[in-house]
C-alpha cells in the first residue's frame, strides 16, 4: 500500500503523526501501512457517528402510514450515521481497525457498539426488511456491496465476539448474495456512475466476499455478468471524468472490477485497450486528483472521496501490471497524489463528509490485497 503523508492527521489528533514528504511517488508495497495511531484516529470519527440518528437520510418507499418510524425504529443495527450503507461501512471500519489493532485505545467502545448493534435480533429484523417486496432495490447495490464487505471481514476474523457477530450477520449476507444472483442477470446494461449506482464498484466487494466464503455461485454469477458487461470494451472516455458528485471513477472501478475477474495477463492486454493513454499520463482529468471547493456541502464533497476511491483502484490496477511497466509508473505516481489529497481531509469539522470519508480511507490504506489474484 501506498504510504501518504497525514499533516491534516497531526494538527486534528495533537500531532501524533509524523510529516515527512517522499522525494518520488512509492511503488504499491505491501499491505497493512494502516498504522495504529491512523486507525484510532478513524475509529473516533465512526464512533462519532455509530449511535447518531439525526441527521438522517432514508433511501426506503413508504408502503403505509405504519412504515414512518424513527431511522432506529426501521433499522436497529444501522441506524447511526447519515444513511443505511454509511453506516454499514462504519461498522466495517470498526471492525476492520479493531481486527487489525486488538489493543487500540478505543478497543472497548467499539466492542461496546458492535456488540449492541450486531445482535441476532437487530440482524433479523434488517433481513426482514430486506425481505419485503417493496424494497428490492433498496441499497442496490452500494449498501449491498459494503454489507458483504462488512461479513467478509467478520468471516476472516478469529475473535469469539467476532465469530458470534458474524453468525448473526450471515442471514442477511446470504439474502443479499441472492439477490446478486436474481438481480444482475437481469440488469442486461451496466450503470457506469461515479455514484451509488455504480454496477463495477456493487460487483467488486460481491466478489471479494464471495472468494472468501467459498460462494461459488455467486463468484462465477458475478465473474459472467463483469465479463459480460465490460469484457469488450475499448478506450474508455476517460477524459470526462469527473463528473461534479462523483465519489467513484466509472472507468477506474471497471478496471478494478476486471483485475479481479480475469488472469493477469488477460487483464494486461485489456486495461492497454480499456485506457490506452496511460503510459503517456492520458487523460490528465484521470490522473489528477479532483478538486473540491465546499467541504460543507454533501455533493461536492464526494470528490474527496473520490480521490481515495481513485487511489486504491488505481493501486490494485498498478499491482496487477508487471513491475517494469511505464503504465504502472505512472499509475504508482497518481496513486499516490490522490491518496495525500484524499488523506488531508478526513477530518473537514463538517459531517457532510465526516460520517463517511473514514471508511474510504481506511480501505484504501488497508485494502490493497483485497481482490487480488
Amino acid at each position: 500500500m501506498i504510504r501518504v503523508v497525514l499533516p491534516f492527521l497531526s494538527i486534528v489528533f495533537g500531532g501524533c503523526f509524523p510529516v515527512t514528504t517522499p522525494a518520488t511517488a512509492p511503488e504499491p508495497g505491501p499491505a497493512h501501512s494502516l498504522t495504529k495511531q491512523h486507525a484510532s484516529a478513524f475509529a473516533k470519527l465512526a464512533l462519532k457517528g455509530a449511535d447518531k440518528e439525526y441527521p438522517h437520510k432514508p433511501g426506503i418507499v413508504f408502503a403505509s402510514a405504519a412504515d414512518v418510524k424513527t431511522p432506529k425504529a426501521l433499522h436497529p443495527a444501522f441506524f447511526g450515521c447519515f444513511d443505511w450503507h454509511s453506516s454499514v461501512h462504519g461498522h466495517w471500519l470498526l471492525v476492520r481497525v479493531l481486527k487489525q489493532f486488538p489493543d487500540l485505545p478505543e478497543a472497548k467502545e467499539i466492542r461496546a457498539v458492535l456488540a449492541s448493534h450486531l445482535t441476532e435480533a437487530n440482524l433479523k429484523a434488517e433481513a426482514d426488511y430486506f425481505a419485503r417486496a417493496d424494497v428490492k432495490s433498496f441499497e442496490r447495490p452500494y449498501g449491498w456491496t459494503w454489507l458483504l464487505k462488512l461479513a467478509e471481514e467478520l468471516h476472516t476474523w478469529d475473535d469469539p465476539d467476532a465469530k458470534k457477530w458474524s453468525a448473526n450477520l450471515k442471514p442477511l449476507a446470504e439474502l443479499i448474495a441472492k439477490r446478486y444472483i436474481d438481480y444482475f442477470p437481469k440488469q442486461t446494461y451496466p450503470i457506469r456512475a461515479g455514484v451509488h449506482s455504480n454496477t463495477a464498484f456493487g460487483l467488486s466487494f460481491a466478489h471479494d466476499y464471495a472468494r472468501t466464503v467459498g460462494d461459488q455461485k455467486l463468484q462465477s454469477a458475478i465473474e459472467d455478468r463483469a465479463k459480460s458487461y465490460f469484457g469488450k470494451d475499448l478506450d474508455a472516455p476517460a477524459r470526462w471524468e469527473p463528473d461534479g458528485a462523483d465519489f467513484l471513477s466509472p472507468s477506474l472501478c471497471e478496471a478494478d472490477l476486471m483485475r479481479r475477474v480475469l488472469p493477469a495477463a488477460e487483464f494486461q492486454t485489456w486495461f492497454e485497450k480499456f485506457l490506452p493513454g496511460i503510459a503517456k499520463n492520458e487523460p490528465p482529468s484521470l490522473l489528477t486528483p479532483a478538486t473540491v471547493t465546499d467541504r460543507t456541502d454533501p455533493q461536492l464533497v464526494h470528490l474527496d472521496g473520490l480521490n481515495l476511491s481513485r487511489a486504491w483502484c488505481i493501486q490494485g490496477i498498478a499491482r496487477s501490471l508487471p513491475k517494469e511497466s511505464p503504465t504502472r509508473k505512472v499509475l504508482s505516481a497518481s496513486a499516490a497524489l490522490h491518496a495525500d489529497a484524499g488523506l488531508k481531509h478526513i477530518s473537514s469539522g463538517d459531517y457532510a463528509g465526516e460520517h463517511w470519508l473514514a471508511s474510504f480511507a481506511v480501505y484504501m490504506l488497508s485494502g490493497n490485497e483485497d481482490g487480488a489474484k
